[in-house]
């Protein structure tokens, strides 16, 4: 049975929450090893850039699902209007304004 839409942005909503969590949270961030008191992280900014680049990259590959042809039956993520592909593309911006901003 194919996925649908909803399923494949589900296996994507791990990362909106790790992108949004570390660009509030920054180096305090539970998904980069800090807590809510402190930055106990022992992460560079290096390297979380290139986790939130991984989410960023995952979303994006999901964000382009389409189906090839009518025999294809892969879920058209990239023509659907679903309300949470909507908070997957605002992530992508988020991660990438994010990993720019500390780089």
């Amino acid at each position: 049975m194919a996925q649908t839409v909803t399923e494949c942005l589900a296996a994507g909503t791990d990362s909106v929450t790790l992108i949004d969590d570390i660009k509030t949270n920054g180096k305090k961030s539970i998904y980069v090893g800090g807590t809510a008191e402190a930055d106990t992280t022992t992460m560079t900014q290096a390297e979380i850039n290139e986790k939130v680049q991984r989410n960023v990259d995952h979303l994006e590959v999901i964000l382009e699902y389409a189906p090839v042809d009518s025999d294809d039956d892969t879920p058209d993520v990239k023509g659907a209007t679903d309300s949470k592909k909507t908070t997957h593309v605002a992530a992508v911006a988020t991660g990438k304004k994010y990993i720019t901003d500390n780089s």
